[in-house]
């Protein structure tokens, strides 16, 4: 598409112009008694740069994969001319800044899609990933970036995951509660944000405790609610229940998790060419450096790259 081959146009000018001043220097330093043999170089260099640049004009084998993109995948990721990707604002790992001005691995990856696409990027900012999902039935978004689970994999088409970050408590210092296994006990009730991947993942394994939901999934919703209900345990992201238990001397976060989450990209069933591409797109961002440098550039060292699916 366009982008792509704008993209090697470029880096082909970048190259050439390198080889070119190189050459010139050549000449220079030639200069002289040893003329007749500076041609000769000149001459064999000139060839190397035209069966070089020959070969910037047709895209890398690796370059070709993922990066040309068909009309058909266009039409299935975009049909409305644009590419819609919903940001959760609630997950600080994937995401930060304003409504406005959004930032994050999530927003550099739907940049470099919608880059491969051609298509204009429309980015629809949520605070929750529970919000993502409901917006899911007014096709509000092309692409979303929230975790697997299976309540959510019965409408939407996931990528394999592209980072993977865990799922934690906290508890009161004076808490009974020390450990993940102490949680799951008769009497204990846990705040959890509504729709999140944790709160799904909860509601299908905790036998014994009871579990209470925010309003809403995102941000810092379940710890308002641990406090305002004088609740036994929050549930949620180990790095923003980590990064608020530094600012409160009363609370503690517990070692280990009870869940790790696979973030991924997904696209609404019923476009299988956007799912299929998506599915090698995310491979591509993981093995080139893209995603680690993304988490770098946001400030995200706890958050680990996902390993390569290999299936």
């Amino acid at each position: 598409m366009f982008h792509a081959a704008e993209h090697a146009t470029f880096v082909g000018k970048g190259r050439l112009l390198a080889c070119c001043r190189k050459v010139h220097v050549t000449t220079v330093e030639g200069a002289g008694a040893g003329r007749k043999r500076v041609y000769r170089i000149l001459f064999a260099v000139l060839i190397v740069i035209g069966s070089s640049c020959g070969g910037f004009a047709q895209p890398s084998a690796e370059r070709g994969t993922m990066s040309t993109v068909t009309p058909e995948i266009v039409k299935d990721l975009a049909p409305t001319g644009k590419l819609r990707a919903a940001i959760n604002l609630g997950n600080g790992v994937l995401a930060q800044g304003t409504p406005l001005e959004p930032r994050g691995i999530t927003v550099d990856l739907a940049r470099e899609l919608a880059k491969r696409t051609g298509q204009p990027l429309e980015l629809v900012t949520f605070e929750a990933a529970g919000k993502v999902f409901e917006a899911l039935k007014t096709g509000a978004w092309d692409v979303a970036f929230f975790a697997i689970e299976p309540v959510r994999a019965a409408e939407v088409d996931f990528s394999p995951p592209y980072v993977l970050i865990e799922g934690t408590y906290m508890v009161l210092k004076d808490s009974p509660l020390k450990v993940i296994g102490d949680v799951d006990r008769p009497g204990v009730r846990i705040a959890v944000g509504r729709g999140s991947a944790y709160d799904l993942f909860l509601t299908r394994t905790i036998k014994n405790a009871t579990i209470v939901r925010a309003a809403t999934g995102g941000g810092r919703a379940m710890i308002d609610l641990f406090f305002a209900e004088k609740l036994d345990v929050a549930a949620g992201v180990k790095q923003p229940l980590v990064e608020y238990a530094k600012s409160d001397p009363k609370v503690q976060v517990m070692e280990g998790r009870f869940m790790v989450i696979e973030q991924a990209m997904g696209t609404p069933k019923g476009r299988p060419l956007a799912a299929k591409y998506l599915r090698g797109f995310v491979e591509e961002m993981k093995a080139s450096g893209f995603v680690a440098e993304a988490l770098k550039r946001s400030n995200q060292p706890d958050a680990a790259v996902a390993p390569p699916v290999t299936d």
